[in-house]
């Protein structure tokens, strides 16, 4: 090597939150991608806001809570929470600017184009649409409003977090009676714009070519805003909308019922610190310092002037515009899985061998089904399943309650610190505990993010396990958006450390022995690090080394190190990263041998997939773990070898045609930048879009095999006439 390199060198990471911004920029960069249908762009500019949501609600929240608790300690690459707040806020800013650039640049003249207007100025409006409004106004929103004027005797109200409302400086009007004994001029006022009402409100259009036409609900409000203060004239009006601190804090071992006291920490989220303003940047300046002083926003940098609507998450709901189809792509239908056939024995399928499963380019409904007929089965003696994050009408939790019905023994564990779907899992949770199920609210300390559901079956040769892994959640509606893998198995092994999983989960000892499965936070960092050390010290002894690692976020710092130490061996490594990524490509006597390409395309990459070539003799792993100290120390994950040949391949392919992307892959500079792959001279390749082609055929050519064993009798000739 030469010269000793400090590998812990905190100038070989890139920092976590700033890294996350990239991301965000490349989903941005989708939106800004012409070739690509208006409303998918559109759907991507709306995504960025949404995921900036979080990120200031959680992450910049964890920082000021540092701040705030003088933590003086710094992050992976060497930064103190001071120095992260100042580098987020400039990148934040770069961003949002680049969004509504986006928008107002590119997106509403092409919008224009199609039809399609979006106004966000009641002043803009004819006056035939002016009166609509108003109508509109008087018939469905006063009813809703509550105006809340701000004086001596009525302080500024508590605003809830993420809500648009609309701020009013007001002047009383001469001659004007009071209603209250006492009460002075107010001067100003808020008013919330009601959730539950569209956001869009379509309105007739008047310009030629105009096809769908809509008025933002604040400003319907803003234009009628005198009928709420008729005492008074009002100076000025405009929307703002603020973040507030909304990562949950809980003292697990004070907490004698985790469940109330997440149910308590979820009202306290609508109340939190506030640590975003977003304004209109026109926004009057005393309007301004007033919304400064009630909602105690000193710093300069929490506070967003906006140029355009606040919060572009309402672009979403034009992507379902109809008649527009030709502006979205052709919706993608999952196709059915090979190897059980629709209708069939999804048990008798599962003995025949380990299945494999690519979602959604495959259907979900075999493990939606796998539930439910194991909830029917007279044969069925148990179920037991983990379930963080599930959809809002769950096939899969109304099987779990039938089974209970069924008389079976039902295990779950419902993950109740699932971020931003606590509430969710709580009323599922009670609702399954009344159905008879034996439901685990979590356990202290950590999060249980694996992905496992075990059936025990009573059979004629004894009682058998059938067990499913996978990478994603058990929701039925993001297996239509993520992509994600799994596989169904009987094998002996799996079922008892399927067993032994349940068995530690629910209160009993770990055994003594595991067969396959590696868990974390048992050991599962020991096992990812011996497998990269592995690939090193063959490398190390001329031999070739090779890792093919495919995740959401890399940032746990031993790992990298372990990947760097393996680079510098000689060990070529691929890393498909799709978000945070906290090492650094091309560094001389470090990373040399490191490439990291993120995809972002149509669908969420959400798969974790591990290979190794180990001397020629390949594993590969799946499962629900990234590489970040919070899933590796801090959660109870799961990884799962992929045993079967032919079930290797499958998922080496994967691998493969993810690194010959380069229609949404972004790779990553040795500066620390994105940029999209050189395809000069090169075929387009879209992962993706490969993915749902080979699946449809791989359904063809199991429809030709079916035709082609087919039975036909030879008839005699006079049976044929």
């Amino acid at each position: 090597m030469g010269k000793e390199i400090d590998l812990w060198d905190s100038k070989y990471y890139e920092n976590r939150e700033l890294s996350w911004l990239k991301f965000d920029q490349r989903v941005l960069a989708e939106a800004k991608d012409k070739s690509i249908p208006l409303l998918e762009r559109l759907k991507f500019i709306s995504i960025t806001s949404s995921n900036l949501d979080e990120f200031f609600m959680v992450r910049v929240a964890s920082l000021r809570d540092q701040i705030s608790a003088d933590y003086k300690g710094v992050d992976i690459a060497g930064m103190t929470a001071a120095e992260q707040l100042e580098r987020i806020s400039q990148d934040t800013r770069d961003l949002v600017q680049s969004q509504y650039t986006a928008y107002n640049r590119s997106l509403v003249p092409l919008m224009a184009q199609k039809g399609i207007r979006v106004i966000d100025r009641y002043e803009d409006l004819t006056e035939s649409q002016a009166r609509f409004a108003d109508r509109y106004f008087d018939e469905n929103v006063y009813p809703v409003l509550t105006p809340m004027a701000v004086d001596a005797s009525r302080p500024f109200p508590l605003i809830r977090n993420r809500t648009l409302n609309i701020v009013s400086r007001l002047k009383k009007k001469k001659g004007a009676k009071l209603k209250i004994s006492g009460e002075k001029d107010a001067e100003y006022a808020t008013v919330q714009v009601p959730s539950v009402l569209p956001r869009l409100v379509q309105i007739p259009g008047e310009e030629e070519g105009e096809r769908a036409v809509f008025l933002l609900l604040e400003q319907v409000i803003e234009g009628n805003i005198a009928k709420l203060y008729l005492n008074y004239d009002v100076e000025a009006s405009h929307p703002y909308r603020i973040m507030r601190n909304a990562d949950l804090s809980i003292d697990e071992d004070d907490a004698e019922d985790l469940l109330k006291e997440i149910q308590k920490q979820l009202k306290m989220r609508q109340w939190g610190e506030v640590i975003r303003l977003e304004v209109e940047d026109s926004i009057d300046k005393k309007l301004l310092k007033f919304l400064r002083e009630q909602l105690d926003v000193r710093d300069d940098e929490a506070v967003y002037r906006i140029n355009g609507p606040i919060d572009l998450t309402f672009l979403m709901k034009l992507y379902g515009l109809k008649g527009y189809d030709e502006d979205r792509y052709a919706p993608y239908v999952p196709v059915q899985v090979p190897e059980i056939p629709a209708g069939g024995d999804i048990f008798a399928a599962i003995r025949k061998g380990d299945i494999f499963l690519h979602h959604p380019y495959q259907t979900f409904d075999p493990v939606v089904e796998f539930i439910h007929r194991s909830a029917i089965d007279p044969n069925v003696l148990a179920i037991k399943q983990t379930l963080y994050r599930v959809s809002g009408n769950s096939p899969i939790i109304a099987s779990l309650a039938l089974a209970a019905e069924n008389g079976k023994q039902v295990t779950v564990l419902v993950e109740l610190k699932a971020r931003f779907d606590e509430e969710n899992n709580i009323g599922w949770a009670k609702m399954l505990e009344k159905a008879g199920c034996h439901v685990i609210y979590g356990l202290v300390g950590l999060k249980t993010h694996s992905k496992i559901a075990l059936v025990v079956r009573r059979e004629e040769e004894g009682i058998r396990r059938y067990v499913h892994l996978g990478t994603g959640n058990y929701n039925d509606s993001t297996a239509r958006l993520y992509t994600d893998c799994g596989i169904f198995t009987c094998s002996e092994d799996m079922g008892e450390d399927a067993t032994a999983v349940f068995n530690m989960l629910s209160g009993y000892s770990e055994p003594a022995s595991w067969n396959r499965l590696a868990v974390a936070p048992l050991w599962l960092r020991n096992t990812f690090l011996s497998l990269i050390r592995r690939e090193r010290d063959f490398a190390a002894n001329g031999k070739e080394g090779r890792i093919v690692a495919k995740m959401n976020s890399l940032c746990d710092k031993e790992i990298i190190e372990a990947l760097y130490e393996a680079s510098n061996a000689g060990v070529e490594i691929d890393l498909i990263v799709r978000g945070i990524c906290c090492l650094k490509t091309g560094i001389p006597g470090v990373s040399e041998n490191i490439r990291v390409r993120s995809i972002v395309g149509n669908f969420l990459e959400h798969s974790r997939i591990f290979y190794f070539l180990n001397n020629g003799d390949e594993e590969i792993y799946m499962g629900s773990s990234d590489w970040m100290p919070r899933n590796l120390d801090r959660r109870v994950e799961i990884i799962f070898p992929v045993l079967e040949d032919s079930l290797k391949e499958k998922a080496k392919h994967i691998l493969k045609v993810e690194l010959e992307d380069n229609v949404k892959a972004n790779v990553l500079q040795s500066d620390g930048t994105y940029h999209k792959v050189d395809r000069r001279g090169k075929q387009k390749l879209n992962s993706q879009e490969v993915f749902c082609h080979e699946a449809k055929l791989l359904v063809e050519k199991a429809q030709d095999l079916k035709t082609q064993r087919l039975f036909i009798p030879i008839m005699a000739e006079d049976e044929e006439a």
